[in-house]
């Protein structure tokens, strides 16, 4: 073969090896896709969704809703969620059945708990009856010393179990909204325009043992009483359901409340 021609064999070969190795590497220059960031909503029925009438066939009573803020901030978001608020979950059973969920890469954490342990269910169906039937006086009395005297400690305990488990996760604590605007339009119901006043301000003294334990924790805190005023159970507009059928669905937000309420809150702390 003259030397002509294996110089014309080799250039064709030698593109192809050039172009081999420009693939090869823009294959390892190209970036990975990189995983969604891990959030854990931790709580009780306001984060799990009870309200919203519409629950996830988990094999559980949790009534866990997609409805629910934390999946709406988290498709919003492109957060991969674990969703393990359960209906009725105390800072205990927080404690025992959900933290298994965080760990050091866990990126979000969102956490509402504090009304199971002070009994506000039972309150507001003792302060539903007729007055003369009812001691709604005596069961806010109980549950506002419970909320000063013995919630702070459960929440710190609590608290600092989360930053322990999740150690570098951005978390927001969630509170609750005043449930009444002074008026009782449901006929099943006897609440006094005073009972509803004093109902609020019991939501509002747990809202501030609850914002001064994030605080002290160094977590972020989700208020929503601003964004639930003129939302309230028998407004114009309700993001609150009142007395519903079945009962579990009173009192709590709707797919509004959810949506229209804390889904904005919280979505603009949990970054």
């Amino acid at each position: 073969m003259s030397r002509s021609s294996r110089s014309a064999l080799r250039s064709p070969l030698a593109a192809l090896a050039s172009i081999g190795t420009a693939l090869a590497a823009l294959l390892v220059a190209a970036p990975a896709h990189a995983a969604a960031p891990v959030y854990v909503a931790l709580g009780d029925s306001y984060s799990s969704g009870v309200g919203t009438r519409s629950y996830i066939d988990d094999g559980t009573s949790c009534q866990r809703s997609n409805y629910a803020y934390p999946r709406l901030v988290a498709n919003q978001k492109g957060y991969a969620l674990t969703l393990r608020a359960c209906s009725g979950a105390t800072t205990s059973t927080v404690t025992s059945s959900q933290l298994s969920a965080l760990s050091s890469s866990t990126a979000f954490v969102t956490i509402s708990v504090g009304g199971n342990d002070a009994g506000f269910s039972g309150v507001l169906t003792e302060c539903a009856k007729p007055g003369w039937a009812s001691n709604c006086d005596g069961a806010i009395d109980t549950a506002q010393s419970f909320i000063n005297s013995t919630l702070p400690g459960r929440l710190s305990s609590l608290y600092a179990s989360i930053r322990s488990k999740a150690p570098n996760a951005r978390v927001v604590v969630v509170g609750y909204p005043r449930v009444f605007n002074g008026e009782d339009c449901n006929a099943g119901t006897f609440f006094s325009s005073a009972e509803e006043t004093r109902l609020n301000a019991t939501a509002d003294l747990l809202n501030a043992k609850l914002s001064a334990a994030a605080s002290a924790r160094g977590f972020r805190w989700a208020n929503p009483t601003s964004r639930f005023v003129g939302h309230a159970v028998c407004d114009s507009t309700e993001w609150l359901n009142g007395l519903s059928n079945p009962i579990s669905e009173s009192y709590h937000p709707n797919r509004l409340g959810h949506s229209s309420g804390y889904a904005p809150l919280v979505a603009g702390l949990l970054v």
